[in-house]
């Protein structure tokens, strides 16, 4: 048991330190119960990839100090010391260095509650901030299987981008999709007025053999969707799942989000499972698609969803879209601290 996180003391000297990096999401695309190789049932997920912002680690080891002796800063940040613990543990048995304590710093941009993977970006910046403090670079399966143990679920930042479907629980890739999704653009909103959402309040649905089938023609459809590069089809795919998952979250905007979608001409919307952000997913080949991104724009302003943030899922070399230019302020330490609406940080 690793005892309460106390602030760092300044000041390093010539210790060893090292620095990690994580990105954040944008909710999923696909998230469900499904089939693993074995025929047995796993909770598993396919998230949206987003660039900009993520959470940044520094860690600066104490030889000599006891495992226990580890320090976070901002102190809440109980699963990313955790993880850091454990991170240090597996570290010093690679290189046959006794396991020692240090001070862990993290510093991020990721809203909270909203479901875009911000305690999971804080768990593996700070793996892989404490393995290079040990001149090491631990695999994604390492990081994932870490994460797992520091937060009993988690999201696959840690791995190279390519979409897979991810057991969540168990920390492991159900099936890698493909190469790379189809290119996006996503329209960002935020659903029930930004307010995060307490996961762990959340119902428990059944599933039964019905929606584990249901389920699993989804992701045969995704993958279809990814290996054709067909645009329309992962909008269906984003469609019924988000769907699907209104049945926990409520969002009762889902219908108009949908209505705006399809008045639009976008290929579908996706949500986040756990959180309240939301996406419009357009075609970036569409014809109009300027005047289309605008329109959905105007039209959840009129709906009172507050637009965050247009992003693409691919790499530009300069900004093809007109969106809101939102900057957010300092992330919420604690989940008792009063949060303010989300504003993403633009494109």
């Amino acid at each position: 048991m690793i005892p309460a996180a106390r602030p760092a003391a300044p000041g390093a000297g010539d210790l060893p330190t090292g620095t990690g990096h994580a990105p954040c999401h944008h909710g999923e695309i696909l998230q469900g119960v499904f089939l693993d190789a074995d025929g047995r049932r796993c909770a598993g997920l396919v998230t949206l990839p987003m660039a900009g912002p993520g959470s940044t680690a520094g860690f600066t080891r104490r030889p000599g100090t006891p495992p226990e002796a580890l320090t976070v800063v901002p102190a809440d940040r109980t699963k990313a010391v955790q993880a850091a613990a454990l991170a240090a543990a597996e570290c010093a048995e690679r290189t046959g260095q006794p396991s020692c304590g240090g001070e862990l710093r993290l510093t991020g941009d990721v809203p909270v509650g909203l479901g875009m993977g911000s305690s999971t970006s804080d768990v593996i910046a700070a793996v892989r901030a404490v393995a290079d403090s040990y001149g090491l670079r631990l695999p994604g399966e390492t990081i994932a299987r870490l994460a797992v143990r520091a937060e009993l679920a988690c999201d696959p930042l840690m791995l190279d981008g390519r979409p897979v479907l991810f057991a969540q629980r168990e920390g492991r890739v159900l099936e890698v999709l493909g190469p790379a999704l189809p290119p996006l653009v996503v329209v960002g909103c935020a659903l029930g007025g930004g307010a995060p959402v307490d996961t762990l309040s959340l119902p428990v649905r059944d599933v039964d053999d019905c929606d584990v089938r249901a389920f699993e023609r989804l992701r045969t459809l995704l993958r279809r969707a990814v290996a054709t590069g067909d645009v329309q089809l992962l909008g269906k795919v984003a469609t019924a799942s988000a769907r699907r998952g209104r049945q926990v979250l409520g969002h009762p905007e889902f219908d108009t989000l949908s209505g705006i979608a399809r008045r639009v001409g976008a290929a579908g919307v996706q949500i986040a499972h756990s959180g309240s952000v939301a996406g419009v997913l357009f075609d970036p080949a569409v014809t109009g698609l300027r005047h289309r991104v605008r329109s959905c724009l105007h039209a959840l302003d009129a709906h009172g969803i507050p637009a965050t943030r247009t992003f693409t899922t691919f790499t530009t070399t300069k900004e093809t879209l007109d969106g809101p230019a939102h900057r957010g302020g300092d992330r919420p330490t604690g989940p008792d601290t009063p949060r303010r609406p989300a504003r993403l940080p633009a494109l």
